[in-house]
This record gives C-alpha cells, sequence and structure tokens, in this order.
C-alpha cells in the first residue's frame, strides 16, 4: 500500500450507512452517516463521490478500502462489499474486513457486550472477541427483562432493549467511521489484508433458499420465518 494514500471506509451493516475517509495512519478526515432506508445500491456509491469531492481526495490516490463485515441485514451487507471489493480490484488497492460487531463494542469505552437484530423479533449476542449467537425470542432466560444487567449496546433493537443500552448504541453507532479506520489501519499498516474472493458477509439472518446455518461466517441463522 502507497503510505501516503488515504484510506476509505464502508459499512452498511446496520440501518446507517457509513462512509469515511481517513489518513493511513487511521486518523479521520472526512465522514458521512445516513439512513440507509433499503436503498444501499442506489445511495452508497454517490455517497462516496460526496465524500471525495468534500474533502478533495482523488480515487488514484486511495492506499486501501476498508468494509465492515457485520452482522447485518442481506440487502446492506451484499451491497457494502460488493462495492469495496470492486473498488479495491479495478484500482489494485488492498480491502480489510473488519467485523462491525468488532467496531461497535471498540467505540464504547468499557463495553462488554453487544445485541443486534436477527429478524423482526430475534437477536444476536456478542462480546468482545467472540462469535455472534444467535438468541430467539422464546429462548427461556433470554428475554430483554432478564438481561438488562448484562446489555451494554444495542443497535437497531428500538422498543426491544432499555434506553440505556439503545443510546450506547447510537453512541457505537457514531463513532463507528472512527473505529473502522483504526482498526482497518493497523491491519493494513501491518501489511495485513483479506483476499477479496474469501472475504463474505457475517447476515444476521440467512437469505431465502440459503442452508440453516454457515460455519464459515460464524454466526447462527435466525429462526423467526418473517
Amino acid at each position: 500500500m502507497n503510505e501516503r494514500g488515504w484510506l476509505l471506509a464502508l459499512d452498511t451493516a446496520t440501518s446507517t450507512i457509513v462512509v469515511a475517509a481517513g489518513s493511513a495512519g487511521g486518523a479521520l478526515l472526512k465522514a458521512d452517516a445516513f439512513e440507509g432506508r433499503y436503498r444501499h445500491s442506489q445511495e452508497l456509491l454517490p455517497a462516496v463521490v460526496r465524500l471525495l469531492e468534500r474533502a478533495r481526495l482523488r480515487l488514484p490516490e486511495l492506499g486501501g478500502v476498508i468494509v465492515g463485515t457485520g452482522p447485518g441485514a442481506f440487502t446492506g451487507l451484499r451491497v457494502g462489499l460488493a462495492t469495496a471489493k470492486t473498488l479495491a480490484h479495478e484500482l489494485r488497492r488492498p480491502v480489510v474486513g473488519i467485523p462491525t460487531s468488532e467496531a461497535l463494542l471498540a467505540g464504547v469505552e468499557g463495553a462488554t457486550l453487544l445485541w443486534l437484530p436477527s429478524g423482526p423479533r430475534d437477536r444476536l449476542r456478542v462480546e468482545p472477541g467472540g462469535t455472534p449467537r444467535l438468541v430467539p425470542a422464546n429462548e427461556a432466560g433470554e428475554d430483554v427483562a432478564a438481561t438488562i444487567e448484562k446489555i451494554e449496546i444495542a443497535v437497531d433493537l428500538e422498543g426491544r432493549a432499555p434506553a440505556e443500552a439503545l443510546a450506547r448504541g447510537r453512541e457505537a453507532v457514531a463513532a463507528l467511521s472512527v473505529t473502522l479506520l483504526r482498526l482497518g489501519a493497523a491491519r493494513l499498516a501491518a501489511g495485513d489484508s483479506d483476499d477479496p474472493e474469501k472475504l463474505v458477509p457475517a447476515y444476521a439472518v440467512a437469505p431465502r433458499g440459503a442452508p440453516p446455518t454457515q460455519a464459515d461466517e460464524g454466526v447462527a441463522w435466525s429462526r423467526d420465518p418473517r
């Protein structure tokens, strides 16, 4: 990677699309965040173009691409990873995938637990450095009331988690551009990058027609049929 090249960070795993530019050292230069509205394919690339114009950056000077890999919804993650890998391939730049869950946890000091949605009712439970675990809505002992003391961060779970956890979730999403850049820049500086062909998203709910589990992504699928 060109050590003087800037870095592009993308995340489409949550309901908020994050597009950010940073220095080779991971310092934030410019960022934009907006509601996805299920229009990722129409809005992501234009958002990248607007960011470059505001930051006065040029694609030929790009040093590497950082992309959040989830867990998250199918459409958003598919578009986000496809965009990141296409840019990296066309410009012959390295690409690094960072679990969005890891970046969210890193965005709140002292965070010990993250909750994410998995379908309309089920949830994913993620601890720092751990594999996301599916918690079905009807699983005994794992309802919201029983886990209030454990919940640290809750993202996209309005009405399904305590207000304090939701507030920390908003804090984590607001910091996502900074944490993605920091985590991704550290890997790139160490000469570490991902093979685009092996870089896959972690879906919170299985796409239609997919098998019930995918061990390579480390996420148990929600059994919620909706």
